[in-house]
């Protein structure tokens, strides 16, 4: 089966995002699956303060001060987390380090992990042995045993299709699912996402697997650093075999109830009946990239994690530049600290008890002073996020980004 040919991806320039389709025209919205009907649940007294303390509380964490807009009050999701990619600093977030199932979204950290490894132009042809272990009622994009397909093909129906079927053909290029999670487990150490255990390559429920939206997010932006994974996560629809294949990520492609959100650009959604709806998503306005994670909406409604991912999104960039962070995201355990900087791992405890002064909390919500993030100017042209800093690449000491394009990327 050749590499697909035919492709369109969300672009996010500058200014604006522009769907660039050269498929002819869009296929019908395809249906999701509903949002798990589990009930709700009480997150842990006590969770990881990594990135900082106000990261490790229960609850909604937002310094609200004049002139920064209070945050949507019809969010119903058991965690979620806003944060600026550029600066990496943590505008809000609720519940953050919850360890809560992840479902497909976990196909971030397998993409950032296997995907460096694998050519796109190299070709595989599948064994029953690769299929072999999907869980029952798997998302596939139809990889079938005997035919072959190149990386590509498979990288499209990961990102395009969650297709778990393309995952256990990617893990078994990789020395197989035992290896690949392994080899995922230790690169999320690597990210410092310490939240995440991992079971199943393709983020489908099994007992212990968890992670949380504070380590969706460092997948995300670790991954957006590359990019094919740029390339892959901002498709909207591709050619796979003689079939065309759209995207399942909705504010990326729309449906019938969530318009295509305006700067949008990947990244990777999830649903199952465990986890609920999970989604990372990054996006573009006015020169600022914000990245959002919304976990398990508890409302009940069609496409509620991307009416709940919008609204933030929304809130975000009203915000960036006028709130202070609550906290930051990380860099890669090999990065070398910065020195004179607050202890992003400071205790729970501590924060509680200090930086209340001048700020107004929303119920729920305690106040303080954030610390800036790991440095990363990301920009946007012709779909691909690349590092400005006045024709010159930012570097941060404490993340040196070697992964990123040397060279500033023009549409």
């Amino acid at each position: 089966m050749p590499a697909p040919k035919m492709t369109g991806r969300r672009s996010l320039l500058v200014t604006s995002a522009t769907l660039l389709s050269l498929s002819v025209g869009a296929p019908a919205a395809l249906a999701e699956p509903s949002p798990s009907t589990s009930p709700s649940a009480t997150p842990p007294a006590g969770m990881s303060t990594l990135g900082g303390a106000r990261l490790g509380l229960p609850g909604t964490q937002v310094n609200l001060a004049p002139g920064v807009p209070v945050l949507p009050k019809d969010l119903t999701a058991r965690s979620w987390i806003v944060s600026d990619a550029e600066s990496g600093e943590v505008l809000a977030a609720h519940n953050a380090h919850w360890r809560l199932p992840p479902a497909s979204t976990l196909k971030m950290l397998f993409a950032d992990t296997v995907l460096p490894r694998f050519p796109q132009s190299t070709r595989h042809k599948v064994a029953a042995s690769d299929l072999a272990g999907m869980g029952e009622g798997s998302s596939v994009v139809g990889i079938k045993e005997g035919s072959t397909y190149s990386v590509r093909d498979l990288w499209l129906g990961v990102f395009l299709r969650s297709g778990n079927d393309a995952v256990h053909t990617l893990a078994a290029m990789n020395g197989g699912v035992e290896q690949t999670v392994r080899d995922m487990q230790d690169h999320a150490e690597e990210l410092q996402a310490l939240d995440t255990h991992v079971v199943s390559p393709d983020g489908y429920d099994a007992p212990g697997q968890v992670s949380s939206a504070y380590d969706l997010t460092l997948f995300a932006r670790s991954g957006l650093q590359k990019k094919d994974f740029r390339d892959y996560c901002s498709t909207v629809r591709a050619k796979f075999g003689s079939a065309e294949i759209q995207n399942t990520n909705r504010l990326l492609s729309g449906d019938s109830d969530v318009p295509v959100y305006q700067g949008i650009a990947g990244v990777k959604n999830g649903n199952t009946s465990h986890a609920g709806a999970t989604f990372t998503g990054v996006a573009e306005r006015g020169g600022k990239v914000l990245l959002v994670t919304v976990m398990n909406p508890e409302k009940r409604e069609h496409n509620e994690v991307y009416k709940e991912t919008a609204k933030l999104f929304d809130w975000g960039f009203q915000a960036v530049g006028k709130v202070n962070a609550v906290g930051e995201l990380v860099p890669p355990k090999s990065a070398a600290p910065a020195t004179g900087r607050p202890d992003p791992t400071a205790s729970a405890e501590q924060a509680a008890g200090s930086g209340r002064a001048g700020a107004k909390p929303v119920a729920g919500a305690t106040a303080g002073s954030g610390s800036s993030g790991a440095g990363i100017a990301l920009a946007v042209a012709g779909g691909l996020l690349v590092l400005l800093g006045g024709g010159a690449f930012l570097v941060n000491r404490r993340w040196p980004l070697p992964d990123l394009m040397r060279r500033r990327t023009r549409p």
